[in-house]
Order: structure tokens, then sequence, then C-alpha cells
């Protein structure tokens, strides 16, 4: 495949603060996780280039991930901005908090308002924290299937299925490229 089939792809984060965006990011790209909670101030861009095998073979999609700050005070002011040009989102719960999961149909209409029907995956994240864990998989399985997307149990931690979201992610992107 020649450079020039490369796919570039923005890919926005969505989801409260402290529900584990960042530390997903880390997982993915750098492969590391640190347990010290640090706020994202503004927006901040890494990219990865993954390979995927779909319906119609083989893509290289670089992605470029955008993670934002979920401050509620703050998602207006960078709304538009942000979710510009996208081409997916992961949108990311927090599953030992209830309202990460309630809160994440705000974030999706604020992207869908900007950047349109995008390819979007479900994060339930800190799966790994089991004794205190207080949203249901089928809870968030019934919520991703209202926007037809797939559904993870993630730990930023452990790496538990990180890798298979963003590929199913770039996969679903990839697909709706080419059939435009």
């Amino acid at each position: 495949m020649a450079d020039d089939d490369l796919m570039k792809v923005k890919v926005c984060f969505i989801g409260d603060a402290g529900v584990g965006k960042t530390s997903l990011i880390k997982r993915f790209v750098l492969d590391v996780f640190d347990d010290r909670y640090i706020a994202t101030i503004g927006t901040k861009v890494t990219k990865k280039i993954v390979d995927v095998q779909g319906s119609q073979g083989q893509a290289k999609v670089m992605m470029l991930i955008w993670d934002i700050m979920g401050q509620k005070g703050f998602r207006e002011l960078l709304r538009e901005a942000y979710f510009f040009g996208a081409h997916g989102a992961i949108a990311v719960c927090d599953l030992t908090n209830k309202e990460t999961l309630e809160e994440l149909r705000y974030w999706i209409k604020a992207l869908t308002d900007v950047a349109g029907d995008v390819p979007i995956v479900f994060c339930g994240n800190k799966v790994d924290l089991e004794n205190e864990r207080v949203v249901k998989e089928e809870d968030l399985q019934e919520l991703a299937s209202k926007y037809k997307s797939k559904a993870f149990l993630t730990s930023a931690k452990t790496g538990q299925n990180v890798e298979n979201a963003f590929k199913d992610l770039a996969l679903g992107m990839s697909e709706k490229m080419r059939a435009q």
C-alpha cells in the first residue's frame, strides 16, 4: 500500500472529566498507564497508524486523536472547533459512575450537531474496578445500539479491550470513507 493510500482521520474523544479519556489514549498510543489524575487543559492531539482489514480489503489509517477537557463549563466554548471535521468518536463513560453514562447522550448530540453522523465506539472504562462498578454492561450495550455502535468494556490500567475499541473505530471510519 502506497503512502498516499494512508487514510487520515480525526477522532474525537467524548465524555465527562475523569472517565479516563486521556488514560485510554496513552494506553493505546504509548502502552503506558499512570493513575495520577491530571485534568486535560484545552485540547491535545496525538496520532497513531493502525492497519485494519474490512470488507473492502486492507486499510492503513492514521488516527489523529483529539483529547478535550471534559469539564462542563468548557464544553460549549470549544465544541465547534473540537468536533469540526471529525470522522469518528470514542464515547467514554466510567463504569463506577452512572451519571457519566447518561451524560454521553449530551456529548453525542454535541458531536453530531457539528460533525454529522459519524462512527462512534463506546467504552465503559475502569472495568478493572469490579467491586466499584455501578454501570451494567447491558445499559452500555443498549446505549451503543441506539447509535448502531459497538461497546467495549475497557481498562486503561490493564489494557483490556483498548486496542479492540480503537481498531473497531478505525475500521468503521475507513469503511464509511470508502463508501462515499
